[in-house]
């Protein structure tokens, strides 16, 4: 499971990460029952069952903004958002917008929702469900913007189905994005940034902006460098590129 401990590329590095990701697995199972527990506390969290959600009965499609956030901010939906770092970093910088993080895995933003609550934030909440359900949570044209940060670039060609940025699901956003609503992917697989923005300029979607190095070159959004969640700053040890794509789809 564990790369081969080798001193040279960064390997040290490298072997210590990955043990610190198998070790917050084993943890984070002991302390699953009881997040999922505090989740049902918390009132920025929502977890519907499938049922629920495919059924049509969930109450906040379309209304997100009147009957939850009491408000008319722009809505900005963070896609697979793990730990719900970066959901709570945005939330924290920009307090006249609204935030959702989606993730199926409860238990894991578990800690941003409870950072959330903790520090009073009212514009950042929860969902647990699987991203392809979200035309079935949001009604076309609610929302203004999407994060996807650090997904899973499925670099196997029979895992291209579930890559977060291919054809299907870029117009599966659509749906429920505005008009002029913008997509940013952040991401360390260089293989996820190229693959991206290929299909973007392939199929004619507007990039707005494109940067394969952020921490070097110049030139990216303050959101983009300013939040950096607990595995990205892992990343940075070792010197691996984060890269930042911002774009519309057509």
């Amino acid at each position: 499971m564990f790369l081969k401990l080798q001193v040279k590329n960064n390997s040290i590095v490298i072997y210590f990460l990955n043990f610190a990701k198998t070790l917050n697995t084993i943890v984070g199972s002991k302390n699953k029952l009881k997040r999922f527990k505090e989740n049902e506390t918390f009132g920025n969290v929502f977890q519907p069952t499938r049922e629920e959600v495919v059924s049509g009965s969930f109450p906040f499609k379309g209304v997100w903004n009147q009957d939850f956030f009491k408000n008319k901010n722009p809505l900005v939906l963070e896609l697979g958002c793990g730990k719900g770092e970066y959901s709570v970093g945005l939330a924290e910088m920009y307090p006249n917008k609204n935030f959702i993080g989606i993730d199926i895995k409860g238990a894991r933003f578990w800690r941003g929702a409870k950072t959330a609550v903790e520090n009073g934030l009212s514009n950042v909440a929860f969902i647990r469900t699987q991203i392809e359900l979200i035309d079935h949570v949001f009604a076309q044209n609610e929302v203004d913007e999407i994060w996807i940060t650090f997904p899973d670039p499925q670099i196997k060609y029979k895992r291209t189905k579930h890559r977060m940025t291919n054809s299907e699901f870029l117009q599966l956003y659509k749906k429920i994005l505005k008009p002029e609503g913008i997509v940013n992917l952040k991401t360390d697989s260089e293989f996820m940034h190229g693959y991206t923005l290929g299909l973007l300029h392939g199929e004619g979607h507007e990039v707005l902006y494109a940067n394969h190095n952020v921490y070097v070159n110049e030139g990216s959004p303050k959101e983009v460098t300013a939040i950096q969640t607990f595995y990205e700053n892992q990343y940075l040890l070792i010197n691996k590129s984060i890269t930042y794509i911002r774009f519309k789809i057509k």
